[in-house]
């Protein structure tokens, strides 16, 4: 039998009873705790907490993200750290009641569609055994098959109004376990897949009518996708105008642009899309870095809010952008996609919402 222990977290006065083989994030998200976290899996220290009382195995956790004196001066991950008693921790929550708070749960899905969207970047559609309910912009946790345990997080595409059918889109990475070793290799319309969530704060902000500039690079189109078609296909008139400024080195590596142009067209005075291409030039497309062309468009930024997402050069140089153009840090919200590889060698600002 599973021995339980029951988490207590601080300052929220929250208990969690925890198994002693499950992750203390995980307890608290599947009871409806939001604490913060990101890679999910001991890499970035977004999760980073500090035990007052008990004892935990801190499993995995890197140490880059997880300091020897860290350790000893009593923190953990909470995304790898598993409990070995009753435990107390204190975690930075940054209580948002604005944004809705769905526990994660664990889904049995079936692949209905598979198709190359892009160089090296493929659209992945699973059908859930049931509905899914979510924020725009969160994000799944695949199961790798045959390896136990493993997973691999991808944002959602799609929008809550469509809860059964998810849309991921993916971009290879070499070597990569589940890209190389899974869904560019063998992965097939009709494979089962297992899969858990929703995670993630980077989400629509349904609360705030400002204007919004969103910047996307590569498959960090996805959870932008999601935030905008959700804001223009739900009529949520009170969210202010959105400008998609989608980047990618050429065309080839370009997607989804005709579906952006139909979104234009069909909602002129709510959204407006420039995609930029930063080594080819061709028509119907800005030139330059996705930061050059925003630079060019806007002489400031005051009054508007920040969505970013993509690699971490870019959103590092989006940041510094939109901060130029005075936009405060309280008005940006980002989410850097990252391999497993790469994760371990970002040091994150404290100073962007996540």
């Amino acid at each position: 039998m599973t021995t339980e222990y029951r988490i207590t977290v601080e300052p929220l006065g929250r208990d969690v009873m925890c198994r002693e083989d499950q992750t203390i994030l995980d307890a608290c998200l599947r009871a409806g705790v939001w604490v913060p976290h990101s890679c999910t899996h001991g890499t970035c220290a977004t999760c980073k907490a500090e035990v007052l009382e008990g004892d935990v195995d801190h499993g995995e956790a890197s140490s880059f993200a997880l300091m020897d004196f860290e350790r000893d001066e009593g923190k953990t991950l909470l995304c790898v750290c598993k409990p070995r008693s009753d435990v107390t921790i204190e975690a930075d929550v940054d209580a948002d009641d604005a944004i809705e708070v769905y526990p994660v749960e664990d889904y049995a899905g079936t692949v209905v569609g598979l198709e190359e969207v892009a160089l090296d970047t493929r659209r992945l559609l699973i059908e859930l055994d049931r509905d899914l309910t979510f924020n725009a912009g969160q994000y799944m946790a695949l199961a790798v098959p045959g390896h136990d345990g493993v997973t691999r997080t991808y944002s959602m595409a799609n929008i809550p109004t469509e809860p059964r059918v998810l849309e991921f889109q993916i971009r290879r990475t070499k070597d990569g376990l589940a890209t190389d070793g899974w869904i560019f290799k063998d992965l097939a319309v009709g494979d089962p897949i297992k899969l858990s969530g929703p995670y993630g704060r980077f989400v629509l902000r349904v609360d705030r009518d400002e204007p919004s500039v969103l910047i996307a690079g590569g498959t960090g189109l996805a959870p932008i996708a999601s935030m905008i078609r959700h804001a223009l296909e739900n009529d949520l008139e009170e969210i202010g105008h959105l400008t998609l400024y989608q980047g990618a080195r050429t065309r080839e590596w370009m997607y989804d642009v005709e579906r952006f142009r139909a979104l234009e067209a069909d909602y002129p005075d709510r959204f407006t899309y420039r995609p930029c291409l930063s080594e080819e030039e061709a028509e119907g497309f800005a030139s330059g870095m996705v930061t050059d062309v925003l630079n060019a468009d806007h002489e400031n930024l005051k009054g508007y809010i920040g969505y970013v997402c993509g690699p971490p050069g870019m959103v590092e140089a989006a940041l510094k952008t939109l901060m130029l153009k005075r936009l405060f840090p309280r008005d940006i919200y980002k989410e850097e996609f990252l391999d497993a590889s790469a994760a371990a060698s970002v040091v994150r600002s404290p100073l962007i919402k996540r």
